[in-house]
């Protein structure tokens, strides 16, 4: 919400007041309470009629600093919470003089003026990186209905960039834009967003996490263009700085207080197939899409059944619709025979033409409205009503009809909607409505992610889930939603992909062809790269089915093409996803993350890194015509060999079956040799990309459960590799891009083959140490 009018008034319908001087502060062990008055008050005069603001300052982290602003403290708390980990061992240092107060939390401190005007500044190492001065922490009321806010106003510097907020589609830099944290289901081509988070962060090294689950409204550089504002309706409000000082360190502690990605089970990364939206399907219609994809040499690995699995107007009932699948646990023991992974499409939501309905309604499982009957309307399903997840017997009536369905054969589930949640409802256990609609999809998907668990083990859930909040990166994987298929919506998906990136999720996927619409072949087949090079990967759609052949005869060369190369690069990508699960780094990563000193990757949103070595550029264009920036360093294109130089930008021109991927300098890429599927652990090469002088590369291969299987480093000085291998149970090969010849014969448990990337050396079991020239 805008509280100035211009850079000298206030908003005509809005009474403000501002902690202007500091009146006490309290030190203690671990926190500083600060009471803050809007005037000077040395004189008794001045110290009646007057508020004081409480705030408290705190550390939940290491380089985590809380804030808690308080006007009225006698609002009693409502749920739900963000759920947040609180290390009590943590050291801080809290001080003070007589010029300001001092609370340190590992590199990073706050300082509060004491004397004079409000001044509240956050440090780096002694640096300051934001802070807020007069006017800029304020208690704003809205005159009319006496509606109540508070709100905070952070410093931006000069040339600083602000990132996050959640999968929006927006433009990527946030400057400039107002953000409005209140899950909608609004499609991928607006300002709406599935996927709200109230936490940002910035080129500058630090984040920000306000920890309200109700709306949060954000003035990021548009109504004070050199600060982000932010404010929630209430009497308090509570947010974190999180140090880096790089944009890594930022997440890996965000997702310290807020919650770790889970790890999906291996077989997740392949090739997903749905059934779509509105098409018409059986088993005769599956078998047809399933066995196509066999015939023309496809690997496709999970087939997923979307929301006519049941009998329309009857959503959710979970049952199979006996019309068009009469026999639905033998059809899903034969689909299971052929090696494929089945998901079904579910929501929160009950018509009341199942026959759940009314057994919902009689346990009170269903939300209410504050007239005590059952909350209904018309949208989406007849007279549906909405599961109260706050309802402890509502989530095991609700997961014992999932675990039913994982009896007869299903091994996950799409978990679709959960955006538009009504606030005039009222909760079993007392919840704050306001609250809960952002906060129901946690709830949502938690009861579904923890059966799964529960059923599958603990290393073998995921969901398919479209709406998100805060923690929500906990049970993976999301998707991007609604987006149309064309050229347009491929880039704001990834836009929005991107954005969830640096919000602390690690694994997202799209529809690939786009969902609303048939697109054309040239984009879907420029999709299926790109589709094929994201975490994850789904032929979905609306009114039409996705399988190449519909598109063109090339389209089933590009999807193969693609989808081999996925597999071939299992190694690397599920390395790469337990250091999702381990640090909370994303999969696909904006380039400031990896690159977080050049600044030309500050604005950079149609090109990203496939974990840390691997630089991706869709073609948005059926030309296939594509700006690419390259970083400083040495390139090399990975299908083709071509070594380049970085630094600059290069236009290429590409078919459809390649793209710009370029692999980073002293890169050890470990590449399997399973091309047809995502879940294996055996057959693995690595591959050597432009070792510098005096650099080393390192590769870690995992075994399924996520355990490390063997860790490669080559170490390069002059022209001598110096190889060291732990844990070589079966032959391995290393391959040295760009290498023809060595000049010394290697040790004798090796063996030598040139290939047409370079020269192979075979190398045995048990082997620990090798020493190469070249």
């Amino acid at each position: 919400m805008k509280i100035s009018d211009g850079n000298w008034l206030i908003q005509e319908n809005l009474n403000v007041i501002n902690p202007m001087c500091v009146h006490e502060v309290r030190v203690g062990k671990k926190e500083l309470i600060v009471l803050a008055a809007p005037r000077d008050v040395i004189a008794r005069g001045d110290q009646l009629d007057i508020p004081l603001f409480t705030i408290r300052f705190f550390s939940p982290q290491v380089g985590v600093i809380g804030v808690r602003i308080e006007h009225f403290k006698g609002i009693y708390p409502t749920a739900p919470e963000f759920v947040l980990a609180y290390d009590p061992d943590i050291n801080i240092e809290c001080s003070e003089d007589k010029d300001r107060a001092t609370l340190k939390s590992g590199d990073l401190s706050v300082c509060i003026k004491q004397l004079g005007d409000w001044q509240m500044d956050f440090l780096h190492d002694g640096k300051r990186i934001t802070g807020s001065g007069v006017k800029s922490t304020g208690y704003a009321t809205e005159i009319l209905n006496n509606q109540t806010y508070m709100y905070e106003r952070l410093d931006l510097g000069v040339g600083e960039t602000c990132y996050g907020f959640g999968e929006r589609f927006t433009a990527f830099v946030k400057n400039g834009q107002v953000v409005e944290t209140w899950n909608k289901d609004g499609g991928t081509s607006t300002e709406q967003a599935y996927k709200n988070i109230p936490f940002y962060l910035t080129n500058r090294g630090y984040g920000v996490f306000v920890n309200h689950p109700e709306m949060v409204s954000f003035e990021v550089a548009s109504e004070k263009v050199s600060k982000v504002q932010f404010s929630v309706s209430g009497e308090s409000l509570e947010y974190y700085v999180i140090d880096g000082p790089t944009p890594k360190q930022v997440l890996e502690r965000y997702t310290r207080l807020t919650g770790r990605p889970s790890l999906p089970p291996a077989w997740s990364f392949g090739l997903w197939l749905t059934t779509s939206f509105t098409t018409n399907y059986d088993e005769d219609t599956v078998n047809s899409f399933i066995n196509g994809m066999q015939e023309r040499s496809l690997p496709l690995h999970v087939f997923h059944f979307d929301c006519f699995w049941m009998k329309a107007f009857h959503w959710c009932n979970f049952q199979w619709d006996p019309a068009v699948f009469p026999d639905p646990k033998r059809m899903l023991t034969r689909l299971k025979a052929k090696g494929l992974q089945i998901c079904v499409w579910i929501n929160p939501y009950i018509s009341q033409q199942s026959e759940l309905f009314k057994e919902g309604m009689v346990h009170g499982y269903l939300l209410k409205t504050p007239q005590g009957r059952v909350w209904q309307w018309d949208k989406w399903q007849p007279g549906q009503g909405i599961v109260d997840f706050t309802n402890p017997a509502a989530c095991k009536w609700y997961g014992d009809h999932l675990r039913r369905l994982m009896d007869m054969g299903v091994d996950c589930f799409k978990t679709d909607f959960g955006e538009r949640i009504p606030t005039e409802v009222v909760y079993y256990d007392g919840s704050d409505p306001q609250k809960m609609h952002n906060y129901y999809t946690y709830l949502f998907n938690k009861v579904v992610y923890e059966i799964l668990q529960e059923k599958k083990g603990k290393k073998n859930a995921v969901v398919f889930a479209r709406s998100a909040t805060v923690g929500s990166q906990s049970f993976p994987v999301h998707w991007g939603g609604d987006c149309y298929a064309n050229y347009e919506s491929m880039a704001e998906s990834l836009r929005g992909g991107l954005s969830l990136g640096l919000s602390g999720f690690g694994f997202w996927s799209h529809d690939i062809g786009g969902f609303e619409n048939t697109a054309s072949a040239s984009v879907y087949k420029r999709w299926c790269a790109f589709g094929l090079l994201s975490s994850h990967s789904r032929l979905h759609g609306s009114k039409s089915y996705r399988v190449p052949w519909l598109y063109d005869d090339e389209a089933v060369d590009v999807l193969r093409f693609f989808t081999n190369w996925k597999c071939r690069l299992m190694p690397y990508l599920y390395d790469m996803s337990v250091a999702a699960a381990q640090h909370g780094l994303p999969v696909m990563r904006a380039m400031l993350l990896e690159f977080p000193k050049d600044p030309s990757c500050d604005y950079l949103d149609r090109q990203y890194m496939l974990g840390d070595s691997i630089l991706v550029a869709p073609i948005f264009s059926e030309s296939g015509t594509v700006l690419v920036y390259l970083p400083e360093g040495r390139w090399t294109h990975l299908f083709n060999n071509e070594e380049v130089s970085g630094g600059c930008w290069r236009e290429e021109t590409h078919g459809f079956m390649s793209l710009p991927v370029y692999m980073r300098e002293n890169t050890l890429l470990a590449v399997g040799a399973n091309d047809q599927r995502p879940d294996y652990a055996d057959g693995v090469e690595l591959h050597l990309f432009a070792l510098q002088d005096g650099c080393e590369a390192t590769a870690t291969v995992r075994n399924l459960d996520g355990e490390v299987a063997l860790t490669a480093t080559v170490i390069r000085q002059g022209r001598c590799l110096q190889v060291a291998l732990l844990g070589v149970a079966k032959p391995c090969s290393l391959l040295l891009r760009g290498v023809e010849k060595l000049t010394a014969a290697p040790t004798e448990n090796v063996v030598l083959e040139q290939k047409e990337l370079g020269l192979q050396i075979i190398i045995g079991p048990g082997t620990k140490q090798l020493e190469l020239r070249f």
